[in-house]
Parts: structure tokens; sequence; C-alpha cells
């Protein structure tokens, strides 16, 4: 069992267990000794996003990594992908961001990267946890000039700037473009409505004022509302909403309609196969995904792989597959050929090119797709027992598969990030999959809640 680390490295509310700065510190030991493969000077970047709680967990890491012997480089408030690219970019042996990404600002986590920017593996994490509980390096104490130092990389922000505007044809620009973004008062405050500025957009900033305590506060890609009234409001060509550590992003069209990570997929995998730059022909997404991605894939001749939840899931699928187009219904979206993790800033650029090469606003693309109604009910529960053990789930899950008969879909799962069940059901009737949603939901409560 993992004592520590979930589905998306450490998280937990800030200040308490294990989110203290006496556990980060011992993270940042023990991060510092897996990493280490020899007698050189070993490098680690940290980056986070914009919450209060980051100040402390960023010096004791710091802290950590540095009585290890690890050199620490520190490049303040950065998007989650943008750790990944540094990490390569400044040649370093890991990086870490400190970030909850989505969650609420009291929370706070930690996850890392290897330095070939992609996330750890599950066996490396391991090793992590058994170092900080067993005590096995507390005596590791290095001195005199074999200590650690930590520098300010000022430039950081300069660099992924210029490496995510490469990720777009040479020339293309913005110009004339009315563009809505909603920065979450997150990690993309200051580059997300840099970059489409310098690339000519008329740029309408919301939410790019944090104060350590707003993140994902009403705005961002938790609340696409926001950004669908905004573009109505100001007659915009399209609006895009990061979230907290700008890893994911939803869009909006000119008419103010939505569009999730799912329709987003579906419109770069559709070109892609076109230009002959979809490996495989086949996209990468998760069980969660609209079943209206699938068939969209199939009717043009692709294939869609499912992986379990989580963007890490995605990405182990892709590797294995040897793909380069994977994401979630949510906005985390990789573009292996251009990152090696999500990236939401990417991402929107990506879909801005499609609508530029082809002369279309963005609810024409999202036409390639007929997405079946779908819902999601949350659950809040005080522990994590196996549902196949309570008879009443287990009956309630099987009438229900019963009564959609092959036309939908049932998925029950506890969440990777949070102690809650999430109840996903799929149809062709909304009212329908909403009531039977809400029944076994109620029940999960009864039992679990």
């Amino acid at each position: 069992m993992r004592k520590l680390f979930g589905t998306d490295g450490v998280r937990g509310v800030a200040n308490q267990d294990p989110m203290t700065s006496e556990m980060a510190l011992r993270i940042g030991r023990a991060a510092a000794h897996v990493f280490r493969d020899s007698s050189r000077r070993h490098r680690v970047v940290i980056g986070k996003d914009t919450r209060l709680s980051g100040y402390m967990i960023e010096s004791a890491l710091t802290s950590g990594l540095c009585s290890m012997g690890v050199d620490v480089l520190l490049v303040g408030p950065v998007p989650t992908p943008g750790i990944a690219f540094l990490t390569r970019s400044l040649r370093a042996d890991a990086g870490v961001v400190i970030s909850a990404s989505h969650n609420p600002y009291e929370d706070n986590g930690i996850k890392f990267f290897g330095r070939d920017g992609f996330k750890l593996p599950d066996e490396t994490e391991k090793k992590m946890e058994d170092l900080i509980f067993s005590g096995a390096i507390d005596s590791v104490r290095p001195t005199a000039s074999e200590i650690g130092k930590a520098f300010r990389i000022d430039d950081a922000i300069g660099r992924y700037n210029e490496f995510v505007k490469s990720s777009v044809p040479r020339g293309m620009d913005l110009a004339g473009l009315r563009i809505v973004v909603d920065s979450a008062n997150g990690a993309a405050y200051k580059i997300g409505p840099r970059i489409l500025t310098e690339l000519g957009a008329d740029v309408i900033s919301l939410y790019d004022q944090p104060n350590g305590m707003n993140i994902n506060q009403g705005c961002g890609s938790l609340h696409p509302e926001v950004i669908s009234r905004a573009v109505a409001a100001n007659g915009a060509y399209i609006g895009i909403a990061f979230d907290g550590d700008a890893d994911r992003v939803i869009l909006c069209d000119e008419k103010g309609v939505v569009v999730d990570g799912d329709v987003v997929m579906a419109i770069c995998a559709l070109r892609m196969m076109r230009e002959g730059r979809l490996k495989q022909n086949t996209l990468v997404a998760t069980v969660m995904s609209n079943l209206g991605l699938e068939m969209a894939m199939k009717k043009a001749g692709g294939k869609l792989v499912r992986a379990a939840v989580g963007d890490r899931s995605v990405m182990e699928k892709m590797i294995e597959g040897g793909y380069n187009l994977g994401g979630e219904q949510s906005g985390h979206i990789i573009f292996l050929d251009n990152n090696t993790t999500g990236d939401g800033l990417i991402s929107a650029l990506q879909v801005l090119a499609i609508m530029k090469q082809t002369g279309k606003p963005l609810s024409a693309l999202a036409a390639c797709m007929k997405t079946y109604p779908q819902t999601l009910v949350n659950v809040k529960v005080r522990e994590r027992r196996d549902l196949a053990s309570i008879p009443e789930i287990v009956k309630r899950m099987a009438e229900i598969e019963k009564k959609l008969d092959g036309s939908g879909r049932l998925l029950v799962r506890y969440s990777g990030t949070e102690p809650k069940v999430r109840v996903m059901l799929e149809g062709q009737d909304e009212k329908e999959i909403r009531v039977l949603a809400e029944d076994l939901a109620g029940i999960i409560k009864e039992k679990l809640g």
C-alpha cells in the first residue's frame, strides 16, 4: 500500500500531514538520494503555482535537497508543463512542482519529473517512500562545501515562452483575433496572456491577479461558465480557461458553448490523421471520455485506446503503444511531439492553429464529434472500502447495466486525489441517466458517506 504518493504526487491540506514543512523536507532529502547517481554535482528545478503555502513548502523542499548535497534551481510560479520542459532545458536531474492543480488554495501538493521530463514511475516513488519512513538516510549529512546551494533562474519564463510558441507553425499570427483568457489566478497568470499577445491577439485577460488565496476560486477550467459569459459579452473569437497549474485547458467557442477536452482531442486527432501526423491513427483517452469521441475516431478510420483515469495512465499507454496524442475530458491533453506532459498552453495553440489554417470558427470544428449525454456525480466518502464488497451497491450497478442494455456506459471509481467516489453514466436519454446516477450515488452515500 502507498503511504504518501497518490496518482499525481503527494497532495493534501497545507500544513497538515502529509503536506507539512517537516514532510516536505524529508521528501526533498529522499528525492536527492534517489536522483543522485554519481559523485558529480546534481541539480533539481523547483517551480510552483500561486498558493500562499507554496513559500513554506518551497523553503522546506529546498532545505531537504541542499542538505543532501544537491543544488536547487528556483524558478518561481510557472505552469507544471513548464517544469517538465525546464528540467530538460536546464539539464537538471529532476524537476519538482509545488501545486495542488485544480484543488482549492488551502491544499497543496508535490509532484516530480525525471531528467527526461516525464513523471516518475511508481517504483521510483516507492523508493522515496521507503527512504522517508525507514529512516535509512537520516545519518547521511554532507558537510562544508558538499552542502547544496540554491539559485534563482531569472529567464525561466522566457525560455518556456519561446518553447510554447515553437509548437505552432512558424509565421502563424493571431492578429485581429479577440481572445478571452481565464488564468484561474494561477501559474499561467503572466505567461498565458503574454504568449497570445506576442502572437498578435487582442487579449482580454481575466483572473490574472493572484493573491495566494484566490487560485481556482470561482474561475478557471472548473468554472467554464465564466469564460462562456465573457466571450459573449466581449464578442470574442474564442475563450481559453486554464486550471491552477495550467496543465489543463477548457475552451469556449464564439457562441459561448463550452468545448471540453474530448472535443479538443477529436479536433486535433482528426486533423493530425488527415496530415499523416497521428501515429498509428490512434488516440489515447480515458475510461471517462465520451462515447462520441470513440465514434468520431472510428468513422474517420482511426482508433481510440482507453486508459485508466489520470494523465500518467494516459502517458503510460501512449509510450507502450508508440502513440503521440492522448488526454482526458478534463482538458489534460498530451501532444507528445511537443512536450512530455499535458500542457494547457500548447493545447490551446494547437486548436488556434487549426482554426487559422482552416478558416473555420471553433463551433464548426467542434461539430466533428457528437457528444452523448453524460452525467457525473461525486460522493464524498469517509473510507475507501472495496465497492464490490457492498451488496447493495453491486446490486444497483447490475440493475443499471441491464437497463442501459449496451446503449450506454456506467463507471464507478474512487478519485485518485480526493476522498470521493465518482459515478459516471452515459447514454441516449439525459434525464434518465441523471436519475440513475443520483440513485446510485445516494446508495453509496448511505453506505460510505
